[in-house]
C-alpha cells in the first residue's frame, strides 16, 4: 500500500484514508451509548456552532443595552461576562443556553443525567478560553466538553 494512501489525502484527511482501508470507527456517539440518529443523538457540529453564534449575539446585545453606555469597543469585553454567566446559570439548571434550545440540543453528562452545577461551571471556563472547545474527539465533542465529561445530544 502507497504512503499516500495511508495518510490520507489533505480533502478527505486521515480517517477517510483509515476507513477506506477497512477500520471501521463506528458512529458518532456510540462509545458514549448513544443512538446513531434521532433525539438522544450527538447534536451535529452545524447546529452547535450556530447555537454558539446566537448566545454570542443575545449576550452583545444584552452587554451593549446595559454596560456599555453605547461604546461598542466596551460591549465586547461585557459580553464575555455576558456569555459566561447565561451558560453557566442556563446549561446548569435546565441543561441548555437560548440559542441550544433555538436548535434543539440539550448538554448532559455522559452518563444521560442532568449536567451538574460544578461541571456546568468547569465547561463555561473552558469554554470562555475557547482553545479547549476547539479541540474534538472521534465524537466530535470538544475538550471543554470531554474534561466537564458532558456530551450534546439533539432534543
Amino acid at each position: 500500500m502507497d504512503k499516500r494512501q495511508a495518510i490520507g489525502s489533505w480533502l478527505s484527511g486521515p480517517r477517510a484514508a483509515a476507513e477506506q482501508m477497512g477500520i471501521d470507527f463506528g458512529y458518532r456517539g456510540e462509545q458514549l451509548g448513544l443512538p446513531e440518529h434521532g433525539p438522544g443523538s450527538v447534536a451535529p457540529l452545524g447546529r452547535r456552532f450556530a447555537a454558539i453564534f446566537i448566545d454570542w449575539g443575545l449576550s452583545m446585545l444584552i452587554a451593549y443595552g446595559l454596560f456599555a453606555r453605547g461604546e461598542m469597543h466596551r460591549a465586547g469585553n461585557w459580553a464575555l461576562l455576558v456569555f459566561f454567566l447565561l451558560s453557566v446559570l442556563t446549561v446548569g439548571t435546565v441543561g441548555f443556553t437560548p440559542g441550544k434550545r433555538l436548535l434543539r440540543i440539550r448538554v448532559i453528562g455522559e452518563t444521560g443525567d442532568r449536567l451538574t452545577f460544578p461541571k456546568a461551571l468547569l465547561r463555561s471556563v473552558l469554554l470562555v478560553i475557547v482553545i479547549p472547545a476547539v479541540i474534538w474527539d472521534r465524537d466530535t465533542r470538544g475538550l471543554h466538553d470531554r474534561l466537564a465529561k458532558a456530551v450534546q445530544v439533539r432534543i
